[in-house]
């Protein structure tokens, strides 16, 4: 590459008559490269050797940074990585700067921040936990306005996992504790929290009386965070972050919950996880360092019993986890409440309140956490089980309906069989005596 006074002199050699080879020897180069320059070549402008492999994707990248101008680098680099390609992600950002693909804003100028401090954590010390709202869930849901993600993350390692709850009520976070827990790999010594009503008061930081037993069941010491400390978890906080718009933004309309929920888990396994942490004798990915954390073994899930309210449907079905029990037909377009108890084997459907012993609210035994199937108890052929069904069905016939009287018309009658005629030599049958 020619510097600009060198590209001047060549310029002016030539129109004083000078050859290309002259002119390359004079200034020490190759032919073709004075023969570049004379053709139109700019001086200090690199030239690529072969296409950029950028190319390709810069009509997608420019597409879905005009649509979301706030779209993180990382989250594009997945999906492009996904695309096909295969550079790294620094060279990825070099292209978005060079081209100008990403539209300036304004209010997202960086600006200075507070000072914070570098909190050690050892390794099995402390888990991280809280709450995120993310906005407008698919419809489908039925979850309103907000979908909550609860988020706990290993404050050594930084490893951290998800479960998308409809509620933020007590026995959802017992529920996503126990399952969040069980993915990070074990029980930390501390869990922290911020000041949520569910665990500490918001007043005193002291521990509500509902979730110490919580605390003693999983044997972990609750820590609440100071007041107006917002980086003291600033672990989980990050996380939380990243979830939002890595996970979040990402995520189609036509999902089910259980399907979100798989992605989440195969976006923390593959990309999480794979993170390079800095350390002592140099960098590990996350999921070395959350493999040597020192974790204590699950227990048993906490018996917390979990309440939802759903609407019946057409068929005579309530949905829950993935899969659809079925209930009385004559309560179908009716608002249910259904009562799973944590690591129970059974759920029930009541209409009213909370379920009673010997109830003739539907009983369930549900299926495996994997498997997702539909559960057929009320069958309309079959004699109802529940006194309710039989005395608001009594009038129901569930038997199968009787054959249409009258003769069937010809091309549905059967062929007789006609009968060959007797043998000259056979006897006649003697006629059968009454009563014998």
């Amino acid at each position: 590459m020619l510097t600009r006074e060198d590209d001047i002199d060549v310029h002016a050699l030539r129109r004083q008559g000078w050859t290309i080879s002259a002119i390359a020897r004079h200034l020490g180069r190759d032919r073709k490269t004075i023969r570049a320059y004379l053709a139109g070549r700019q001086a200090g402008v690199r030239v690529r050797s072969s296409p950029d492999s950028f190319d390709p994707f810069v009509g997608y990248a420019r597409q879905r940074l005009a649509d979301d101008p706030h779209l993180w680098a990382s989250t594009l680099f997945d999906e492009l990585v996904d695309l096909g390609y295969d550079r790294s992600y620094p060279s990825m950002t070099r292209a978005l700067r060079a081209g100008g693909l990403r539209p300036a804003c304004e209010p997202c100028t960086p600006a200075t921040g507070r000072p914070v401090a570098v909190i050690e954590h050892p390794p099995g010390a402390e888990t991280q936990w809280d709450w995120v709202e993310l906005p407008d869930p698919p419809q489908q849901w039925g979850w309103g306005k907000h979908a909550h993600l609860l988020v706990g993350a290993l404050s050594h390692s930084g490893r951290w996992r998800g479960v998308l709850c409809e509620s933020e009520d007590q026995a959802h976070l017992i529920e996503g504790l126990d399952r969040v827990a069980r993915a990070l790999g074990g029980l930390s010594r501390d869990w922290r929290f911020d000041r949520m009503s569910t665990v500490v008061s918001p007043e005193t930081g002291r521990v509500s009386t509902s979730f110490a037993a919580v605390a003693k069941h999983y044997g972990v010491t609750v820590r609440a965070c100071p007041p107006r400390r917002g980086n003291r978890k600033g672990v989980v906080e990050k996380a939380n972050h990243v979830a939002a718009q890595r996970f979040w933004r990402t995520l189609p309309d036509d999902v089910s919950v259980e399907e979100a929920q798989a992605r989440l888990e195969k976006w923390c396994t593959n990309r999480g996880d794979t993170r390079l942490r800095p350390t002592a004798d140099g960098r590990s990915s996350v999921a070395v360092l959350a493999a040597a954390e020192p974790l204590t073994p699950m227990p048993a899930p906490f018996p917390a019993v979990l309440t939802v309210t759903r609407v019946v449907s057409a068929q005579a079905l309530v949905s829950y986890r993935g899969n659809r029990y079925s209930v009385p037909p004559h309560l179908h377009g009716t608002t249910v409440t259904v009562h799973a108890r944590l690591g129970g084997t059974h759920l029930d459907v009541a209409t009213t309140g909370a379920p009673r012993a010997g109830s003739s609210d539907p009983h369930h035994r549900r299926p495996a956490p994997d498997r997702a199937r539909r559960r057929w108890r009320h069958d309309p052929r079959r004699r109802p089980r529940h006194r309710v069904e039989r005395s608001r069905l009594g009038s129901v016939h569930h038997r199968r309906p009787a054959p249409r009287q009258g003769t069937p018309p010809a091309h549905h009658r059967r062929p007789r069989r006609s009968r060959p005629p007797p043998h000259p030599n056979q006897q006649p049958r003697p006629a059968r005596r009454p009563g014998a």
